[in-house]
């Protein structure tokens, strides 16, 4: 698999450090699409903090991506949905801290969840 990023150097605003606007994903063999995943433990519990759901999500992620024969490294986009916009900060740090230098497209959007407790969802792209 072959990547190249694509942020454009004029006609758009800049990207900024943790940001890229756009990953070209070339040659590759499997796409895995993961269903937004919440901060909920082995028992179906999500714990009442926001930095132990964000923890227990990317636990999760990289969980499924194991049972894939996928790591972050194969992650090429994030969706995230908060249900507060003062999440976005604390979001974005567990998602850096997850994914290390590597920067792939992602999108942020505040949203009611279907249970009150759920604080956070992420969904992925994976590609190998």
């Amino acid at each position: 698999m072959h990547e190249r990023v694509i942020n454009p150097a004029t006609g758009i605003y800049p990207a900024t450090p943790d940001y890229i606007h756009a990953l070209e994903v070339q040659q590759t063999g499997r796409l895995l699409f993961v269903s937004g995943t919440m901060g909920l433990d082995t028992s179906g519990h999500a714990p009442e903090g926001l930095d132990e759901q964000l923890e227990l999500i990317w636990n999760n992620l990289r969980h499924i991506l194991n049972t894939a024969d996928m790591t972050s490294d194969n992650i090429v986009r994030v969706t995230s949905y908060l249900t507060s916009v003062d999440f976005a900060e604390k979001n974005q740090n567990a998602r850096l801290k997850a994914l290390g230098d590597r920067r792939v497209p992602t999108t942020a959007i505040v949203v009611k969840t279907l249970t009150p407790e759920w604080l956070v969802e992420i969904e992925i792209v994976a590609a190998a």
